[in-house]
């Protein structure tokens, strides 16, 4: 199952600052602990992922390559650095266990004691839709950092309101159910004791606003259909599939809330010249049989450009010759830069006139060519090996 949005995890926007992201982390993980939900699997599942989230998200580096490269730029596998798995509970509260305060119970709030109430709510709106595309690269494109301008027909903010979704400024007042704060609070009696929980307000959907007059143009939705030419840059050594995201650049909020992500699927066609292996590239060149023989120099292709190489005399088929980076890099940079590998194939003519058919008649019953391949010729898989030896 694919992870979910780190940001959305939290509840928190791209731009929220490290208090917030702490905050945000705190109430997540207050809400699922496992004192809270005992044997609760999907609480502590939630709990965990809370965790895996504030670890990224707290630090600054870690954060910086998320935002650019969502869950590949902190995959430890790709050399990211991000979220160690397999992490326990224990862990968990040994690393983060002093974000619920100075060693009281995270539970002060919630039961008869203490706990101090919500400010003003800063939210309104609802949040707008992500939008998916289709980015088409070629390896050429891949072989380095590209910017793609794509036009894409999205929700905007409505240009006569603004956003708000109101006829005019004095359309709009604070709503009577949860006095502008747009939460409301009750006292429930639970096993574990009285708990005070705070839900969205039902009335403006945590706006802390109502409208009494909505907008001429967007019929109060805040929103109209529009369009947004965005420049993606393209990191070097994408594959084929991955996914990238670009934080707000989706659908518009309805009722100023925030935007949506712009996901982006790549997609990289196939070459005429290359095949790809990872970061290594494939080369097939094909060679007559008396250039194999004799020996020769050709040119091939490369992402770059064209390259001369020498073929040895008595060049075998399936010969592979390296070229030291001339492949692709690894995506976010790490890993260095693959190769090039030329895997030599020997043209075999499928029509011959009569001179031809003479010629090579004598051919064969010479004694260097008859096949003698020795111990010291190897066979395409073993030669493969020792590429990557």
């Amino acid at each position: 199952m694919a992870k979910r949005d780190y940001y959305e995890v939290l509840g928190v926007d791209k731009n929220a600052d490290a208090a917030t992201i702490k905050k945000a982390y705190r109430k997540t993980a207050m809400k699922f602990h496992p004192d809270r939900n005992p044997d609760n699997k999907e609480a502590e599942t939630k709990f965990k992922e809370a965790a895996e989230a504030y670890e990224i998200l707290s630090d600054a580096d870690k954060k910086a390559r998320y935002d650019r490269y969502g869950h590949a730029g902190v995959d430890p596998n790709q050399g990211g650095g991000g979220f160690r798995g397999g992490m326990t509970m224990d862990d968990i509260f040994s690393q983060f266990g002093d974000i619920f305060g100075d060693g009281g119970s995270p539970f002060d709030s919630f039961f008869g004691g203490g706990g101090g109430g919500r400010g003003r709510s800063t939210r309104s709106g609802q949040k707008g839709s992500n939008i998916r595309i289709k980015v088409k690269l070629s390896l050429e494109d891949v072989a380095q950092e590209v910017t793609k301008n794509i036009k894409v027909k999205k929700s905007v903010s409505c240009g006569t309101c603004g956003g708000n979704g109101a006829k005019d400024k004095s359309s709009i007042s604070t709503c009577g159910t949860c006095n502008g704060s747009g939460y409301v609070r009750q006292i429930k009696s639970t096993f574990l004791g009285q708990m005070q929980t705070t839900t969205v307000c039902p009335t403006c959907s945590g706006s802390g606003s109502q409208i009494t007059a909505k907008c001429g143009t967007c019929k109060g939705d805040g929103t109209e259909i529009g369009s947004e030419t965005i420049s993606i840059p393209i990191p070097a050594g994408v594959e084929d599939g991955m996914q990238l995201s670009m934080r707000g650049k989706g659908n518009a909020g309805k009722n100023g809330g925030p935007n949506g992500d712009l996901l982006i699927n790549i997609e990289v066609s196939e070459s005429e010249h290359f095949s790809r292996d990872g970061q290594n590239i494939i080369h097939d060149l094909f060679i007559n049989f008396a250039d194999a023989a004799l020996g020769t120099s050709v040119e091939v292709p490369t992402l770059t450009g064209k390259v001369k190489i020498k073929i040895p005399a008595g060049t075998q088929p399936g010969k592979i010759f390296r070229l030291r980076g001339k492949g692709l890099p690894a995506v976010q940079g790490y890993g260095g830069t693959g190769d090039q590998l030329i895997h030599v194939n020997i043209w075999t003519p499928k029509q011959l006139n009569k001179d031809e058919k003479e010629l090579l008649e004598k051919m064969k019953t010479m004694p260097n060519f008859a096949p003698d391949p020795g111990k010291e010729e190897k066979g395409f898989f073993e030669r493969m090996k020792d590429m990557f030896n």
